[in-house]
């Protein structure tokens, strides 16, 4: 089916033109950073044109956060919508969320610049990054219910326990890559991913061990009946009956 492209307005293509400057430099030095007059340098717009689209840095601030989520979506959350649901989702979600700043030309997550800026702060900056984190958990733990749905996860998978676990990992998947420069922090993920997804895994059914028939030859002897010997056909000898007695002198 052809779909139409929806032709933006003048002003539109302008603020698409800001917001990606603005994310590209969010993702590079942080939101902080983010000014109008360092905006107007990179786009070569004036001063007086970028605060007809955003009237302050704070505003500025809220629409480049969104311009990294709708992004995120765009990288991470459709595409793996053509995945199975359960475990082979749950890996895809952490394969592109590990890689989607490097496939959209992004030189750092600026979803994690703003978790680490805005933590500690008070404003509708840190309201919004608390109100995308939880859209992005939520989508998330979805993601664990189907997989104990499918029998993948055990069915007392606490979703709230591994989704903090999961953010754990990529969290360390981000330092390492971006600080330490680890060439092996996205195989590390990975292996931590599988060994935590296992420790998840649903117990093992032990089957109960075969009962063998036990034929009358291999029966025990009823009580008070002789045993009879290994061919099971002579009846034993009472060697005491054939003992000669002793010779008085």
């Amino acid at each position: 089916m052809n779909q139409t492209r929806v032709k933006l307005s003048k002003g539109e293509e302008t603020r698409a033109v800001i917001l990606k400057a603005a994310l590209e430099q969010a993702s590079l030095s942080g939101f902080e950073w983010l000014t109008i007059g360092s905006l107007a340098g990179a786009t070569g717009l004036s001063k007086s044109g970028l605060f007809a689209h955003f009237g302050s840095k704070e505003e500025l601030q809220i629409a480049t956060l969104d311009e990294a989520m709708r992004r995120f979506s765009e990288f991470v959350v459709v595409p793996i919508m053509a995945v199975p649901r359960g475990l082979k989702r749950l890996s895809a979600l952490l394969e592109h969320t590990m890689t989607w700043t490097e496939r959209c030309g992004l030189s750092a997550c600026p979803l994690m610049m703003a978790i680490h800026e805005f933590d500690d702060k008070v404003g509708p900056v840190r309201d919004a990054v608390v109100e995308h984190m939880h859209r992005q958990n939520e989508g998330l733990m979805r993601s664990i219910e189907a997989a104990k749905a499918s029998g993948e996860l055990a069915a007392d998978t606490d979703g709230e326990q591994l989704s903090f676990e999961l953010f754990g990992i990529i969290s360390s998947c981000y330092r390492s890559h971006h600080l330490f420069r680890d060439k092996n922090a996205k195989l590390f993920a990975r292996r931590a991913f599988q060994r935590l997804v296992a420790s998840y895994a649903p117990p093992t059914i032990v089957a109960e061990p075969a009962r063998l028939k036990v034929s009358e030859k291999d029966a025990p002897p009823p009580k008070g009946s002789r045993k009879n010997n290994s061919h099971g056909s002579k009846r034993s000898i009472d060697l005491s009956a054939t003992r000669k007695p002793p010779v008085s002198r």
